[in-house]
């Protein structure tokens, strides 16, 4: 077991899960964090993890909140292990039209999937940085690269969300820090897109939706790439999905 840890901002039961179960395998202490308000579902992540003979952690964090998000990065440093890979995965994907969609709602987009995404970035910074050493990944979408119609908060905040995986990489590259963005274009498989697709099984079974676990598996290559040839940015889409 090494003796160090991935910290995972937003451990959905989706691809998050999916990306803590493959650091896990890969050895690492995996600490869990999603919004306080889905504690059971944390908590049922880091017990499987558990019972599979790995290290798991769960925190009920908003990563919106400074103040609560530096500390726990305080929390893991000091407590349970240095720091090797960061990976930032909060959705936030709504759709509205923009004539209805309200400040309200674009402000909590934006704080969601570009603030909570600067605060991540710049606390493992702050701990990564004086090791010379460890990987940020960013998850992105379809919406960090377009806007599609109804999007507008989305697409605004994805794209803020990749610009600053931009400026961190060219400023943290040159201190041994792997900075990348993963952009995820077409469906993932989950219940949220088993509900918009009448046919999910068969496209599942046809290889069509992205799966969790091979898109997980391509974290775990970004951290493990050598630093003469890092990726900046990784493009996923199953083989049936159009550019």
């Amino acid at each position: 077991m090494q003796k160090t840890a991935c910290l995972i901002i937003g451990a959905g039961h989706g691809l998050g899960a999916a990306i803590a179960r493959a650091f896990a395998a890969d050895g690492y202490i995996v600490c869990l964090t999603r919004r306080p308000r889905h504690p059971a579902q944390l908590d049922s992540l880091a017990a499987e993890i558990i019972a599979s003979g790995h290290q798991a952690h769960a925190f009920g964090v908003d990563a919106r909140n400074e103040a609560d998000l530096t500390a726990l990065f305080t929390k893991i440093e000091t407590e349970i292990a240095p720091l090797d890979i960061v990976v930032f995965n909060i959705g936030a994907n709504v759709k509205f039209e923009v004539t209805e969609t309200t400040t309200q709602v674009y402000s909590k987009v934006w704080e969601m999937a570009a603030l909570a995404g600067f605060l991540t970035g710049r606390e493992a910074a702050r701990a990564m940085a004086p090791r010379g050493a460890g990987t940020i990944l960013f998850t992105g979408a379809t919406a960090s690269l377009r806007g599609r119609a109804g999007f507008s908060a989305f697409a605004g905040a994805k794209a803020a969300l990749r610009a600053l995986a931009q400026s961190l990489a060219r400023e943290l590259g040159p201190k041994g820090i792997h900075v990348a963005h993963i952009v995820i274009d077409g469906p993932i498989e989950g219940d949220f897109i088993r509900g918009l697709y009448p046919d999910f099984d068969a496209k599942l079974a046809n290889n069509e939706i992205l799966k969790t676990a091979e898109i997980a598996k391509n974290y775990v290559w970004l951290h493990n790439q050598h630093k003469s040839a890092w990726t900046h940015e990784l493009d996923l889409r199953p083989w049936s999905e159009q550019w």
